[in-house]
């Protein structure tokens, strides 16, 4: 089974990841840290920004990808990745941005995040009831 929609956003979410894994570096080099972070606030938005990817792309990926699937409507299964490549994006950006602290793009990326992980949660439910009843 090919999964086109759940495709594009793995390879936009991994160039994110590459991007901020980049970002890290560069504070690694810079501080000659190999694990952990100074004190400085740049460095440790960046560490969490690269995290908060890790913890919250995959199972949005799974979910998509189960969706797509299991035959959820591709229009469906589309606009829920956008909210949730969106929501990694607004969310990385605030961070940096906002050097760790309250930022709105941080906030609103995570609200969109988890608007579409509920979203896909409710898709593969639905889609489990209509099928299976």
């Amino acid at each position: 089974m090919l999964l086109p929609v759940t495709g594009v956003f793995a390879a936009v979410l991994g160039i994110l990841m590459l991007v901020l894994s980049a970002y890290v570096v560069k504070f690694r080099l810079k501080y000659n840290k190999g694990m952990g972070v100074t004190d400085n606030p740049d460095f440790q938005a960046a560490v969490r920004a690269h995290g908060n990817l890790v913890e919250y792309a995959p199972i949005g990926l799974i979910m998509l990808g189960v969706a797509e699937m299991n035959g959820v409507a591709s229009g469906l299964v589309y606009w829920t990745g956008m909210s949730l490549v969106v929501g990694r994006l607004l969310h990385a950006w605030g961070m940096i941005n906002g050097h760790g602290e309250e930022h709105k793009a941080r906030a609103l990326g995570m609200v969109l995040t988890w608007l579409a992980m509920l979203a896909a949660a409710i898709l593969l439910l639905w889609n489990v009831w209509q099928v299976h009843g």
